[in-house]
């Protein structure tokens, strides 16, 4: 142990509790626009919400909440979620495992995509000290033993397709091994691993609680079948977020049903649950501020678009709330109608159709803030004809555009300062070591 955790150190040599914790900080979003007239988009985090929502499904998830990197992996969310009490990581490359190392070096991390090349499992695993890996097929699990050494400390974990249900993306043609190989696999597995686990995913921003029910039940058939004790059960991400349009069920219920789902299965005490959530944790503490380049009729073109942050909101056309900020100060009194935004690029699909309902009398030089882009608007961005790329962070501190019923704004908010991040994540870590010793 002592070994791999000077391993780690090395990832934060650079200073790992100064990660992410130099951003200018605002106390609203129009302070910010009243001190920097920003003439790039300017992403917005508000780490009040983005506490919230980590401490509220820590509270209320049974089980071990993992976060998924790829949804917002800018390294000062990374450090709010940690300080928030996140100490688990689903990363799907070497260089998410890297920035999760130089943000919370002592953090554990999950390997949870279903298909990895050889060296990137021999690297996680030796240099990086993952013993968590996912699969879905004899080849993927043949590759991990080869890659690994042939481990004997290895916990793997079999992707299980499950039924499509009411989700936004599902994500089951890609991934998952249909009952009779995931049975196969787990024997196989069971036969090498120091753990197995199953696992499943309901797809993104999936709009009914049963379906975690539904997965749950299914798991539980195949892991009897195979005649494997699971260690573990992870029952993915999906969890949604509130957007303009969209009824979603509170996310207590989400909690109700795979609640109720484990007590019908009766896993044996010794079995852990895990989930990962993504969307769920950081959509609504995101936000992005566009300025007004020009106005044709209903048309706004803006300094950012699908080739920068707003791909959901174009290729899927997914709405998002918005805000004019105007630029002469003025309050807004103009009746409102419906526009669509353009990007800055020269490609013609760089459309965000919306609607957008904003004051009619929007002109060149006003700022927009589109709200709800937490999740997956900073993993989207490309360099994409020289304009899409440039862009600045900061945090505010005001309240987002739209909030999860759930979450509760709590007096008692755990706020860390950046130069304890280090001491923490060593506490969380020795936190880890006792509870695998008691177990």
């Amino acid at each position: 142990m002592e070994k791999q955790l000077a391993t780690w150190q090395n990832f934060a040599s650079t200073d790992a509790h100064s990660v992410g914790a130099d951003l200018r900080s605002f106390a609203s979003v129009e302070t910010l626009i009243n001190d920097l007239r920003p003439a790039v988009p300017v992403h917005c985090l508000r780490p009040a919400p983005l506490q919230d929502a980590a401490q509220w499904f820590l509270r209320n998830f049974p089980g071990k909440v993992l976060y998924a990197v790829k949804c917002n992996p800018e390294p000062a969310t990374l450090r709010y979620l940690t300080q928030a009490g996140i100490t688990h990581f689903d990363v799907g490359s070497l260089n998410e495992m890297r920035l999760v190392r130089r943000v919370a070096p002592f953090a554990q991390l999950h390997f949870m995509h279903p298909v990895k090349n050889r060296a990137a499992i021999r690297e996680a695993y030796f240099k990086f000290g993952v013993r968590d890996f996912v699969l879905d097929s004899r080849e993927e699990l043949q590759k991990i033993i080869e890659a690994t050494n042939a481990a004997t400390d290895l916990r793997l974990h079999v992707r299980l397709a499950i039924p499509r249900g009411v989700a936004q993306h599902e994500l089951v043609s890609k991934f998952g091994a249909l009952p009779q190989l995931a049975i196969e696999l787990l024997q196989a597995a069971d036969k090498i691993a120091d753990k197995v686990g199953l696992c499943f995913h309901v797809g993104s921003q999936c709009l009914h609680p049963e379906a975690y029910r539904r997965g749950i039940l299914l798991a539980n058939q195949v892991a009897k079948k195979s005649g494997v004790a699971i260690d573990i059960l992870d029952i993915g991400g999906g969890f949604p977020a509130a957007y303009p349009g969209s009824t979603i069920p509170p996310l207590a219920r989400y909690m109700e049903a795979i609640k109720a789902a484990l007590t019908e299965i009766a896993l044996p005490a010794t079995t852990e649950v895990w989930c990962e959530p993504g969307r769920a944790l950081v959509a609504e503490a995101g936000s992005l501020i566009v300025q007004v380049e020009l106005r044709k009729g209903d048309a706004l073109y803006i300094n950012d678009g699908v080739y920068g942050s707003l791909f959901d909101a174009g290729i899927l056309n997914n709405r998002y709330p918005v805000k004019l900020l105007r630029a002469s100060g003025s309050e807004h009194k103009a009746p409102f109608k419906s526009f669509k935004l353009f990007g800055p690029t020269c490609d013609s699909i760089d459309v965000m159709r919306g609607p957008y309902v904003l004051p009619e009398d929007v002109v060149e030089g006003d700022w927009l803030e589109i709200g709800q882009l937490g999740a997956y608007c900073t993993s989207m961005r490309s360099q994409f004809n020289g304009l899409s790329g440039e862009s600045m962070t900061v945090e505010v501190w005001d309240e987002p555009l739209l909030r999860m019923p759930d979450y509760q704004p709590k007096t008692d908010r755990r706020v860390v300062r950046p130069d304890t991040v280090f001491n923490l994540n060593m506490l969380l870590q020795r936190r880890e070591e006792r509870e695998t010793e008691m177990n």
